[in-house]
């Protein structure tokens, strides 16, 4: 048998570089409810000179079971490819190939917000010949200092392991370390491997046995017995807790021994922008959204708590209140992250969260752990009014008055209203703005993995992209995008794909000419209105831009409608839901109005000094309250 075996190793196969990395992606599986299904969903492509003829070449050969999707803009189709993985819970992903100079740039904005958001994602950017032949080849950055640098160094730092391929068998060692990062749940995060357009078709004998099927399992982050049980007489200090469930209770499915958990002990539960449908909307110990976009629930309790258990989260400012809202509090930290677990000055558990609640819901059950007389209770009644204002809020069909338009509390409503299934099959997909406040606080979530928000990196013009990644994980699921006039301007092309594929999504655009929520913010700050608003803005013409947005989208294919009311809009919700196309719906928003209740403070630094002397009020303000925390 070992004879064998050494006879297979000993065989080989000529392959291009391209060849062989892509057959490698092709052997990758995982197993799910006992069936064998690809580790990758394909392939996201716009080719150009760097990488048309060997990757390119290479991609048409698998075209059958490694499918190839042809995006419009490379930031959106990474984009789109995240957004895959974290719709898998980070057990599945993409791979996303660029040409060299501009295409492999345009890639380095997703890289970064797969990097800050903990996600998988493998980049393939071509880059310039290593033999330098034609040297400078087009679209080549030319660095004085150093002959071996091109734009595809920028990847670097928001890459969580990075190589330049400049042998075609450095795919050996290369491939299995760019697929431990992918599938590691403590150190996930984008790999980019820098393709040079020679290399990619450059031949070599590779091991046959290279390419055997090898199947991923995701095991549990598990701590030594020391860590436990030093977080166990942690917590047992301890008589208020609150746990802030964050992404890693989704990725490590560890919903449901969450709910366990809380009930067990009757411990409240808000929810981060990231593990936001962690728990179900209507469970009594459910509190909502925790932060500066928080319920008036979450951010009482979080005042009043000795104890945050912060589970799978990295506790970023639009959580604590930049470390303002529960400095009172001291916090235990569940991560598989090692490097997130001590932030905010925790007490560290660094282990996976099905497993940590799992633990501690049996040893601190046997030392018969117990919570402050009421505290249950009232955190309960705290929760139950926040969920009759969140109704109250979202039942409303028409503005204060004739002198405001709809904003996105009333349109949140009536998209939910529209639902036949208590919420069941829909997936609320949205990214940076005041869209995600609103969402955060209103939207109603029935199944884990039913609220999708890019809110690690914010970044404008996630939305549509990544409405269409997460279609192409939940082909079933009804996915809505909620995008602000903003974002769909600056990236609005896969919609165009969303309609090549055949993939559905319901798009829903908030016109409110400009970009509200900073509009929002400059005037907290004491600014005057500038360059936020359209009618803000430097215009040379005599009237303020008025964009079509629903021609715009029914010239790229979609269905589309401009509606004027709330009435309206949920009716053509109705329209859109029994739609096989994706579908567009504009209606025009107020940029004044916000939910105001809930919420509290997030540092953001105003001028020292300043000719305005509102500026100078908000920055004593800003000073009292800064204050506070040091």
């Amino acid at each position: 048998m070992a004879k064998r075996k050494k006879e297979y190793d000993m065989k080989t196969i000529r392959l291009t570089m391209s060849q062989a990395l892509i057959r490698y992606l092709t052997a990758q599986f995982i197993e799910h409810e006992n069936q064998k299904i690809p580790l990758f969903g394909g392939c996201f492509a716009i080719f150009g000179h760097g990488n048309v003829s060997g990757i390119g070449e290479a991609l048409f050969s698998v075209k059958n079971i490694f499918p190839t999707y042809r995006g419009h803009n490379e930031q959106s189709m990474a984009h789109a490819a995240i957004a895959f993985a974290k719709s898998n819970f980070r057990r599945r992903m993409m791979a996303v190939t660029s040409s060299i100079g501009p295409g492999a740039t345009n890639l380095v904005t997703a890289a970064a917000l797969a990097h800050v958001n903990r996600l998988p994602l493998l980049l393939l950017p071509g880059d310039v010949f290593t033999y330098r032949g034609p040297d400078p080849v087009l679209q080549q950055l030319e660095y004085p200092q150093d002959g071996t640098v091109s734009v595809n160094d920028c990847f670097r730092p928001v890459s969580r392991y990075f190589d330049r391929i400049v042998r075609p068998e450095q795919l050996l060692t290369a491939l299995p370390r760019a697929l431990s990062i992918l599938t590691d749940d403590s150190n996930c995060g984008p790999v980019t491997l820098s393709l040079p357009q020679d290399v990619q078709s450059e031949a070599y004998s590779f091991p046959l046995s290279f390419f055997d099927e090898k199947i991923h399992h995701f095991y549990l982050k598990i701590s030594g017995n020391e860590e436990l049980n030093s977080a166990i007489q942690f917590i047992k200090k301890y008589k208020k807790p609150l746990i802030i469930a964050g992404g890693g209770v989704l990725y490590s499915k560890a919903s449901n021994n969450l709910q366990i958990f809380a009930e067990q002990f009757g411990i409240p539960v808000c929810e981060t922008q990231s593990g936001k449908s962690a728990l179900k909307w209507d469970h009594p110990l459910q509190m909502g959204s925790i932060g500066v976009t928080g319920s008036h629930a979450a951010n009482t309790i979080a005042k009043n708590a000795d104890l945050i258990i912060a589970i799978g989260t990295r506790l970023q400012d639009f959580t604590t209140g930049s470390n303002l809202l529960f400095q009172n509090a001291s916090c235990l930290s569940i991560n598989v992250n090692a490097f997130d677990s001590i932030k905010f000055n925790s007490h560290s558990l660094n282990a996976d969260a099905n497993w940590a609640l799992l633990q501690l819901s049996k040893i601190l059950s046997e030392n018969n752990w117990q919570m402050e007389d009421n505290w249950t209770l009232n955190s309960c009644e705290l929760g139950k009014k926040w969920r009759d204002s969140v109704t109250e809020i979202t039942s409303k069909t028409l503005p204060p008055s004739s002198d405001f338009l709809p904003y996105e509390g009333e349109i949140i409503g009536a998209i939910q209203r529209s639902s036949q299934n208590s919420f069941k099959d829909d997936i609320i997909v949205s990214a940076a703005g005041g869209i995600p406040a609103e969402l955060h606080k209103l939207w109603r979530s029935s199944e884990p993995g039913g609220y999708h928000c890019e809110y690690g990196f914010s970044c404008m013009g996630y939305e549509i992209a990544g409405g269409l990644g997460v279609k192409m994980a939940n082909p079933n699921k009804e996915v809505i995008v909620m995008v602000g006039d903003g974002s769909y301007l600056m990236l609005n092309s896969e919609l165009a794909t969303s309609i090549m594929l055949d993939l559905k999504i319901i798009l829903v655009i908030l016109d409110n000419k400009g970009y509200g929520c900073i509009h929002r913010l400059q005037k907290s700050c004491g600014n005057e209105p500038f360059n936020n608003m359209l009618k803000d803005c430097n215009i040379n013409s005599l009237e303020n831009p008025n964009i079509d947005f629903a021609l715009h989208a029914k010239s790229l294919g979609a269905v589309s409608e401009h509606v004027t009311s709330i009435f309206d809009f949920e009716h053509a919700m109705l329209r859109a839901r029994k739609s096989s196309h994706s579908y567009v719906i504009v209606i025009d928003t107020d940029y004044r109005r916000t939910t105001e209740l809930g919420g509290c403070w997030w540092e953001v630094s105003i001028p020292e000094t300043s000719q305005y002397q509102k500026v100078n009020h908000a920055r004593q303000n800003y000073q009292d309250t800064r204050n506070k925390r040091l």
